[in-house]
């Protein structure tokens, strides 16, 4: 089946699956309810008509919120009315999120009221916003409706025009922030064809009907394209995961055959592996995941190929991917036949990809429009439909990629969160007791070194060395209530002497 919008992935599905599961959840602590992939096709309609009433074409609407089947028929509803869907960060401090409701030009919010703090702040510094509806709210008021009850007044019929509206392949689709080495987060512009060639042009002989646990932030192009929309194309039983503590229980809960994660989920997984080596590997495989478990998609960092090898041994295959939400996301992926140990895998059919003084740069159908409202970063990261990656590496006579480093400045976390050092650093320089600042990754966890302004600290009675560092301290506390969990600093050098600089008077990084 070729798809050409991401309205064909789910029309398709609801053809083939229709009064099948599609979304499964948690309504109590041991409970399950889930919806049809009738059901979902249908409530995405409503949305999409509820949309087409109280906004223009082709709007710009943010979603807000945990993985949920409303944020999931939301996304649907928003891009197959032909509007452009805004995932956020659900942890970002509500300042930080106002600022890219505004910078996106966005009119419609869609939140869960988990972050209801996000409504009042909405309402002060984004006065583009039309509308704000509530996943939670049951009753209307004023212009923050209640998402459920507007939807259901909506009527599906011929009439509605869902079906009509028309959507070209080459249409914006979706903006998703990712953060960048200025320091300032960056509006990746993906389009329908951008999302459905990546999601479904390489057939992993993946069998259909297989059950996912949704375990990644849903607002990432990897749990987007890889969760939802393959998995919607596939006929897939989607479980959403309510908590990263509750991981381990909600696999015994719901019984999946496959999840995507990151580095660091893998690694705690093969922690409790390793602890209990000496028993069967098939009866610690029933323990930890259960008998119908096979697959761990694995992206968003670098991944030790020592766990490959170790899942292996309890019958659990690992498929490497590497990408990028520039390309929407994914680059390569290793597939079950096809596997070369030190690769993070072969490049997808609609990708090609070559070595520029040892970056890997990147072209196919899967690469952005490029960063909203943003020329000149974008000008800087597309030559002549080459994405320049930043990745150190090269790809073999076999397609296979291979990354031996980075060269932007972004850290990447053991969960494959993206951070910008220059962020934090332009945070924590705005105390006048910093003179210089210099955020790294040391050891798995993000450091600052700062060079305090010693004149400044004399002048505020901090003679000693461990009056200032208190005063650090207290700074990156500070720092670190409002930021979320990976971006949070956990590490303090405090410097004797001034930074090492370039000609230009820039701190050198390495």
């Amino acid at each position: 089946m070729e798809y050409r919008t991401i309205r064909d992935i789910l029309t398709n599905a609801e053809k083939c699956f229709g009064n099948e599961d599609a979304i499964r959840y948690k309504t109590g602590k041991n409970e399950i309810a889930a919806k049809t992939y009738t059901q979902l096709k249908e409530d995405s309609e409503r949305i999409t008509a509820l949309l087409k009433k109280l906004g223009e074409p082709k709007s710009h609407i943010a979603l807000i919120g945990a993985t949920s089947y409303l944020w999931i028929a939301s996304y649907f509803g928003i891009v197959d009315g032909g509007n452009v869907a805004v995932p956020l960060d659900v942890s970002l401090p509500a300042e930080e999120l106002c600022e890219l409701i505004d910078r996106a030009d966005v009119t419609i919010l869609i939140l869960d009221e988990i972050r209801k703090d996000v409504i009042e702040a909405a309402k002060e510094k984004c006065p583009k916003l039309k509308y704000i509806l509530s996943m939670q709210k049951e009753a209307n008021e004023g212009n923050i409706l209640s998402l459920t009850k507007s939807m259901m007044e909506q009527t599906i019929d011929e009439d509605t025009g869902v079906e009509k509206t028309e959507i070209t392949p080459d249409q914006l689709c979706t903006i998703m922030f990712t953060s960048g080495t200025t320091g300032k987060s960056k509006g990746v512009m993906l389009t329908h064809r951008n999302l459905v060639e990546n999601a479904t042009c390489l057939d992993m002989k993946l069998p259909e009907r297989n059950v996912i646990l949704s375990v990644l932030p849903i607002h990432h192009a990897y749990c987007l394209s890889m969760d939802i929309l393959k998995g919607i194309s596939l006929g897939a039983i989607i479980c959403i995961n309510d908590s990263l503590m509750r991981v381990a229980k909600n696999i015994k809960l719901f019984k999946p055959n496959m999840i995507l994660m990151v580095p660091l989920m893998i690694e705690t997984f093969a922690k409790k592996l390793e602890d209990v080596k000496d028993l069967p590997e098939k009866v610690v495989k029933e323990a930890v995941f259960g008998s119908q478990f096979h697959t761990i998609c694995s992206g968003g960092a670098y991944l030790n190929p020592d766990y490959i090898e170790l899942f292996e041994r309890f019958g659990i295959q690992i498929l490497q991917g590497y990408g990028m939400t520039e390309c929407s996301p994914v680059i390569s992926t290793t597939v079950a036949w096809n596997v070369k140990k030190n690769s993070v895998g072969q490049l997808l059919p609609n990708c090609e990809a070559k070595t520029v003084d040892g970056e890997l740069w990147v072209r196919g159908s899967s690469v952005m429009q490029g960063y909203y409202k943003m020329p000149e970063e974008t000008k800087t990261a597309l030559k002549d439909g080459w994405l320049c990656t930043g990745d150190l590496g090269y790809v073999d006579e076999e397609r296979f990629i291979y990354l031996t480093g980075r060269k932007k400045n972004l850290i990447i976390t053991k969960n494959g969160e993206n951070v910008s050092p220059e962020e934090l650093e332009n945070k924590l320089s705005s105390s006048r007791l910093v003179q210089e600042v210099l955020v790294r990754e040391a050891k798995g966890v993000i450091e600052a070194e700062i060079y305090p302004d010693e004149e400044y600290a004399k002048k505020q009675g901090l003679e000693r060395e461990e009056e200032v560092r208190v005063e650090l301290q207290k700074l990156i506390d500070e720092y670190n209530q409002g930021a979320p969990a990976y971006k949070k600093i956990y590490s303090l050098i405090i410097r004797e002497k001034e930074f090492e600089k370039t000609a230009s008077r820039k701190i050198k990084r390495y």
